[in-house]
């Protein structure tokens, strides 16, 4: 194949839901195809729900991003200063990292902090109640509720989430230029240095401060790691579930048979959960591999060091895994997504997200039955230039 031979692969929608038209193609004629990516090199797009998970449960790819073939979406992506993140970690050095953390994700305690989680949700809908018409969802109540959890479980000081919510914004935008992301990482990274000191002078009952106790039972604490950590949590765990938030509530409004069954019967909520999941895979681009050796898959040679790039979108609506893929079904009851990935990088704080997607969904709609979008919603912007897909602003009213 010559170099004008290889398309180049485009990321952001065209429609508000589902994958492009081009990717989908690609799934049917393509799924293991070369392409230039985004960040200009040439690499393979993944586009079929098979091939991604095979290729995510297989050691012989890299997760790597210091690798210089690792398939970034953005073009402009700074060196970091961070030490290597537990999700950029490869076997033998993943699984010990992941094992500090994962017990404070279990299910059960996912299960002992739902009253809490519950309370901050019905604290932000008590203030939209008592507050002024129309009400932008997303501020009032897609971004705090998930941002006072994370800051609540690793110990950070709410009064500080416009710092860290207007960095992150930075950092997932691929519009931010390179000095501008050199900047926010500087100062996200600097203002996280600070919090895990004080934690190791003054532990509280906290993820971090515990964290930091299970390291010196270890045999030393590693600052760089905890540093790590909790950049990871704290973007991780406000970003994606608000998107997911202001989303689930759009689409649902849009499918009032739908929405009619949740309020018939609240047990048909998780499993809506799982679907509205699958239905808009937020974060379609996040899962980018670089070969660490020739790898023949279905026939296709990737060479080592060649980035591959795994559009989960495609894979959520490939027909021969999910039937009428493009629908929307809350009776679906599969869990076999790659919203939260696959293999050992499965994301970390998908039980977390579950409970407070259907914490939200059960409690606003039946504390607020006449919900309604306050605008025309062909006016809704999409965030089409983040590596999180989402709605910037959602006006509601009642």
């Amino acid at each position: 194949m010559t170099a004008d031979a290889v398309p180049t692969l485009p990321i952001s929608r065209t429609c508000p839901y589902g994958p492009r038209p081009e990717h989908r193609q690609l799934r049917e004629e393509a799924p293991i195809a070369k392409v230039i990516l985004p960040n200009g090199r040439t690499g393979w797009a993944v586009t079929s729900h098979k091939h991604i998970r095979a290729i995510l449960s297989d050691p012989r790819f890299s997760s790597s991003r210091r690798n210089p073939g690792f398939p970034t979406a953005r073009p402009n992506a700074p060196p970091s200063a961070l030490k290597p993140l537990m999700l950029e970690l490869d076997a033998p050095d993943h699984g010990p990292v992941r094992r500090t953390v994962i017990g404070e994700f279990t299910v059960q305690r996912m299960n002992a902090l739902g009253p809490r989680i519950q309370e901050i949700v019905d604290q932000h809908i008590d203030a939209m109640l008592a507050g002024p018409r129309p009400v932008d969802l997303v501020q009032a109540l897609s971004l705090p509720v998930p941002s006072l959890v994370i800051c609540e479980m690793l110990g950070v000081p709410y009064a500080d989430h416009d710092f860290f919510q207007t960095r992150s914004s930075t950092l997932v935008s691929y519009k931010t230029t390179q000095e501008e992301l050199t900047h926010a990482l500087g100062e996200l990274t600097s203002y996280l240095g600070k919090l895990v000191a004080a934690k190791m002078e003054n532990p509280t009952d906290d993820l971090l401060s515990r964290l930091i106790q299970k390291q010196r039972e270890n045999g030393g604490v590693d600052f760089g790691d905890l540093v790590g950590m909790a950049f990871l949590l704290l973007i991780a765990g406000h970003e994606t579930t608000a998107n997911m938030i202001s989303l689930s509530t759009l689409m649902l409004l849009q499918h009032p048979e739908k929405l009619e069954a949740l309020r018939q019967d609240p047990s048909k909520t998780l499993g809506a959960v799982e679907e509205l999941l699958r239905y808009f895979t937020i974060a379609e681009s996040a899962l980018g591999r670089v070969a660490r050796e020739d790898v023949e898959l279905d026939g296709v040679t990737i060479r080592a060091g060649e980035g591959v790039l795994m559009l989960a979108n495609t894979g959520n609506r490939d027909p021969e895994v999910f039937e009428n893929a493009d629908a929307l079904n809350i009776d679906r009851g599969a869990r076999n997504h790659l919203a939260f990935g696959f293999g050992q990088h499965q994301c970390l704080g998908q039980n977390l997200a579950r409970m407070e997607l259907q914490i939200v969904i059960d409690t606003l709609f039946k504390r607020i039955p006449g919900l309604r979008p306050a605008v025309p919603l062909e006016t809704l912007s999409f965030k089409e230039d983040a590596s999180v897909y989402g709605i910037r602003e959602f006006p509601v009213t009642w």
